[in-house]
């Protein structure tokens, strides 16, 4: 990446602050680069007059779009008509007055629940469009799908570039610890810590236990978005369609939800029992994202699961510990 001025949208999310971490990185080791970031306060990008004004002002030569309104199952089941609407609005503001600045390079970041409910695992690019979207979380799937279809669609019609990369489930430094609302992970994390500290004798966990799940550490996801940003137009054009542009971002292996949770129970010191309560519901079977398209072109994730998982409850630990 040349000198350039660059502008990140959602720095102080989990995925726009492991990003901005490695940008700050490339800076300080020498690379020519001006970061521009804003806050929600300071920038409301559903708000089509303030993103023009301010691509008009700043004039960034790259965009970075991590910017979403995002959440777990029950804010997807609590606020469809947020979560389409707020996304829609953010890719729509963002993208096209990225265009009309001039800006020429853009990387804008999904989900991998923009595959459909029963796609073939592992889930390949090709599988978009397939079939019927899982229903708790669609809106907010349509939103990231028109996403992709936005970069697409000026790619073709006006000749930029603007790539679209899916990560598969995050986590890491910055993941939601909220005790009702956060993922399968922190969310396993906080409840294993706090019945280790309480020396409780067993855990529950939702299901049989059976489910697989994949999981990449959010710096590794920092470092694919840039990689696959870096990528000279013909290498990213040889290994994409122009109407099949997006590129998964996954750690390539899954994990049952029981072993899972063993091993956050190590990680956490819990010695108790594990209970499976399989009265609850086990939700898909499997989830495993194809990420051969990004293997084939050079990169691979360097965090283990379990280093993972151990970094990321010594974060946490740190900023509960630091709150007032």
């Amino acid at each position: 990446m040349s000198a350039n001025r660059l502008f990140l949208a959602g720095h102080r999310g989990m995925v726009g602050g492991a990003i901005l971490r490695r940008l700050q990185a490339r800076k300080d080791a020498g690379e020519e680069l001006t970061l521009i970031t804003r806050t929600r306060a300071e920038l409301d990008l559903t708000d089509q007059k303030a993103v023009r004004d301010f691509m008009q002002a700043e004039r960034p030569d790259i965009v970075i779009l991590a910017a979403a309104k995002v959440g777990g199952i029950h804010a997807n089941n609590t606020y469809p008509a947020e979560f389409i609407y707020e996304n829609l609005m953010i890719e729509c503001n963002v993208i096209h007055q990225a265009f009309a600045a001039g800006v020429t390079r853009l990387l804008q970041l999904g989900s991998s629940c923009i595959y459909p409910k029963e796609a073939p695992q592992p889930m390949r690019e090709d599988a978009l469009l397939t079939g019927m979207l899982e229903p708790t979380n669609e809106p907010y799937a349509i939103a990231k799908i028109a996403g992709i279809k936005l970069c697409e669609s000026y790619n073709r019609q006006h000749g930029v570039d603007y790539r679209s990369v899916m990560p598969t489930n995050l986590y890491g430094p910055g993941d939601n610890f909220h005790p009702e609302n956060s993922h399968v992970l922190p969310a396993l994390i906080r409840r294993f810590h706090e019945a280790a500290q309480s020396g409780a004798d067993k855990v529950t966990i939702w299901g049989t236990g059976t489910p697989r799940r994949e999981f990449l550490h959010v710096d590794d996801m920092a470092a694919a978005s840039l990689f696959v940003l870096d990528l000279p137009k013909d290498a990213y054009d040889a290994n994409t369609q122009p109407m099949l542009s997006h590129i998964n971002l996954g750690s390539g292996s899954d994990i049952s939800i029981a072993d899972l949770a063993a091993m956050v129970a190590r990680i956490t010191g819990f010695t108790g029992q594990i209970v499976c309560d399989t009265s609850k519901p086990d939700g898909a079977m499997r989830k495993l994202m194809d990420s051969g398209r990004l293997t084939s072109m050079g990169w691979r994730p360097l965090v283990s699961l379990e280093d993972g998982i151990a970094e990321t409850y010594r974060w946490w630990l740190s900023a509960t510990q630091a709150r007032p």
